[in-house]
Protein backbone atom coordinates (compact mmCIF):
# COMPACT_ATOMS: atom_id res chain seq x y z
CA UNK A 1 0.00 0.00 0.00
CA UNK A 2 1.49 3.56 -1.03
CA UNK A 3 1.94 6.40 1.73
CA UNK A 4 0.45 8.52 -0.31
CA UNK A 5 -1.35 10.96 1.61
CA UNK A 6 -2.99 12.67 -1.21
CA UNK A 7 -4.36 9.14 -2.47
CA UNK A 8 -8.14 7.44 -1.89
CA UNK A 9 -6.28 4.68 -1.20
CA UNK A 10 -4.33 5.64 1.73
CA UNK A 11 -7.44 7.00 3.58
CA UNK A 12 -9.37 3.83 2.57
CA UNK A 13 -6.93 1.82 3.96
CA UNK A 14 -6.60 3.78 7.01
CA UNK A 15 -10.56 3.75 7.66
CA UNK A 16 -10.69 -0.12 7.27
CA UNK A 17 -7.88 -0.65 9.77
CA UNK A 18 -9.59 1.67 11.96
CA UNK A 19 -13.17 -0.07 11.53
CA UNK A 20 -11.03 -3.81 11.57
CA UNK A 21 -9.46 -2.68 14.80
CA UNK A 22 -12.87 -1.46 16.51
CA UNK A 23 -14.89 -4.81 15.93
CA UNK A 24 -12.18 -7.08 16.13
CA UNK A 25 -12.49 -7.62 12.50
CA UNK A 26 -9.38 -8.10 9.87
CA UNK A 27 -9.00 -6.21 6.73
CA UNK A 28 -9.57 -7.57 3.88
CA UNK A 29 -6.96 -7.68 1.39
CA UNK A 30 -7.23 -5.38 -1.88
CA UNK A 31 -10.63 -4.23 -0.48
CA UNK A 32 -12.73 -6.92 -2.03
CA UNK A 33 -10.52 -7.49 -5.24
CA UNK A 34 -10.41 -11.48 -4.51
CA UNK A 35 -13.28 -13.50 -6.04
CA UNK A 36 -13.83 -15.61 -3.06
CA UNK A 37 -14.01 -12.32 -0.64
CA UNK A 38 -15.87 -9.81 -0.61
CA UNK A 39 -16.06 -6.20 1.51
CA UNK A 40 -13.56 -4.05 3.57
CA UNK A 41 -13.70 -5.88 6.67
CA UNK A 42 -15.15 -9.33 8.25
CA UNK A 43 -16.01 -10.11 11.81
CA UNK A 44 -17.32 -13.65 12.77
CA UNK A 45 -21.03 -11.80 12.08
CA UNK A 46 -20.23 -9.27 9.57
CA UNK A 47 -19.19 -8.25 6.25
CA UNK A 48 -18.83 -4.25 5.98
CA UNK A 49 -17.99 -2.36 3.07
CA UNK A 50 -15.89 1.08 4.05
CA UNK A 51 -16.29 4.52 2.60
CA UNK A 52 -14.62 7.57 3.17
CA UNK A 53 -13.78 11.34 2.24
CA UNK A 54 -10.61 12.34 1.71
CA UNK A 55 -11.37 15.43 3.22
CA UNK A 56 -13.96 16.80 5.92
CA UNK A 57 -17.57 17.14 3.94
CA UNK A 58 -21.01 18.17 5.51
CA UNK A 59 -22.72 15.51 3.68
CA UNK A 60 -21.98 12.46 1.60
CA UNK A 61 -23.93 10.59 -0.77
CA UNK A 62 -25.11 7.04 -0.04
CA UNK A 63 -25.80 4.30 -2.94
CA UNK A 64 -28.32 1.83 -2.37
CA UNK A 65 -25.91 -0.35 -4.60
CA UNK A 66 -23.53 -0.63 -1.51
CA UNK A 67 -26.26 -1.92 0.77
CA UNK A 68 -27.75 -4.43 -1.23
CA UNK A 69 -24.57 -5.53 -2.78
CA UNK A 70 -22.75 -5.86 0.39
CA UNK A 71 -25.84 -7.66 2.04
CA UNK A 72 -25.89 -10.39 -1.13
CA UNK A 73 -22.20 -10.65 -0.82
CA UNK A 74 -22.70 -11.56 3.07
CA UNK A 75 -24.82 -13.66 2.71
CA UNK A 76 -22.97 -15.49 -0.04
CA UNK A 77 -20.14 -15.29 2.44
CA UNK A 78 -21.86 -16.78 4.93
CA UNK A 79 -22.42 -14.24 7.49
CA UNK A 80 -25.17 -13.47 9.39
CA UNK A 81 -25.23 -9.54 9.17
CA UNK A 82 -23.50 -6.64 6.77
CA UNK A 83 -22.86 -2.95 7.25
CA UNK A 84 -21.84 0.19 5.26
CA UNK A 85 -18.81 1.96 7.41
CA UNK A 86 -19.07 5.95 6.40
CA UNK A 87 -16.56 8.68 7.60
CA UNK A 88 -17.33 12.42 6.57
CA UNK A 89 -13.77 12.66 6.59
CA UNK A 90 -13.45 13.70 10.32
CA UNK A 91 -12.24 10.20 11.51
CA UNK A 92 -15.33 9.30 13.09
CA UNK A 93 -17.47 5.71 11.46
CA UNK A 94 -21.40 5.88 10.87
CA UNK A 95 -22.58 2.68 9.95
CA UNK A 96 -25.75 1.62 8.11
CA UNK A 97 -27.56 -1.59 9.26
CA UNK A 98 -30.83 -2.93 7.76
CA UNK A 99 -33.92 -2.44 9.22
CA UNK A 100 -34.22 -5.99 11.30
CA UNK A 101 -31.05 -5.54 12.72
CA UNK A 102 -31.74 -2.01 13.91
CA UNK A 103 -35.13 -3.41 15.72
CA UNK A 104 -33.02 -6.06 17.19
CA UNK A 105 -30.87 -3.95 18.52
CA UNK A 106 -33.12 -1.56 20.15
CA UNK A 107 -35.11 -4.73 21.44
CA UNK A 108 -32.14 -6.09 23.25
CA UNK A 109 -30.96 -2.19 24.46
CA UNK A 110 -34.65 -2.04 25.78
CA UNK A 111 -34.25 -5.33 27.79
CA UNK A 112 -31.14 -4.02 28.98
CA UNK A 113 -32.83 -0.60 30.38
CA UNK A 114 -35.32 -2.09 31.89
CA UNK A 115 -32.96 -4.60 33.40
CA UNK A 116 -30.86 -1.91 34.63
CA UNK A 117 -33.88 0.14 36.28
CA UNK A 118 -34.98 -3.40 38.15
CA UNK A 119 -31.47 -3.32 40.33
Amino acid sequence: MTNNKNSTRYYSSKQEKKVAKKLGGKQVVNSGAPSFVAGDVTTDLFLIECKTSTSQKQSVSIKKEWISKNADEAFAMGKFYSAVAFDFGDGINNYIISEQLFKYLNEKLMEDEYENSRN
